[in-house]
């Protein structure tokens, strides 16, 4: 298994980089990146590393004031170019559409790497109103919302590499260490 098999991206703030890679290897494989207080992860079970982290939170308070953001990814996937970025990114993505019926919701992408390659803004609006097409087209139409929405869809890239999970509200609030916007 090999850092570019990673499920799971965390960021940390400067001081905290070394406590929480430490910490964070304790849930799964743990390995650096090329930028700046990122690690990435692979994890066997998405659910249980949330709830193994959450507990972490109890017993470790000042650990996650360390860590800026931890971000699980459902699916996966490698990319070459921002077209397949794009192509792949659609379909993971529209892979949910049933269970974004009816709600509201936005992307969000933090990407590391690809700078003059991909622009987040420009995709997470494509996105978006794929989306919204999609759930209009199914006949369960939804509606964008940046300030409470029923779900986010969040991407993270690493390199050439992307990760994406779809996040309830509720999924926000039970783990606040996700930090999807």
């Amino acid at each position: 298994m090999s850092e570019r098999e990673w499920n799971v991206v965390v960021s940390t703030h400067a001081e905290g980089y070394r406590a929480a890679r430490a910490a964070l290897r304790e849930l799964g494989r743990v390995w650096r990146t090329d930028y700046f207080n990122v690690l990435v992860m692979k994890v066997d079970d998405i659910a249980s590393f949330l709830e193994d982290v959450s507990r972490l939170a109890t017993i470790n308070p000042p650990l996650m004031k360390e860590i800026a953001r931890i971000a699980p990814a459902a699916a996966a996937f490698d990319f070459e170019t921002a077209g397949e970025f794009e192509r792949k990114l659609h379909d993971a993505a529209l892979s949910r559409v049933a269970e974004l019926a009816g709600k509201s919701l936005h992307t969000r992408i933090h990407r590391r790497g690809m700078r003059h390659v991909i622009s987040s803004r420009e995709e997470e609006q494509r996105l978006n109103q794929a989306l919204l097409d999609a759930l209009a087209s199914a006949g369960t139409p939804g509606s964008i919302d940046f300030a409470d929405p029923d779900a986010v869809i969040a991407v993270e890239t690493v390199g050439r590499r992307a990760g994406v999970s779809l996040w309830s509200r509720d999924d926000l609030r039970k783990y606040p260490f996700l930090k999807a916007d």
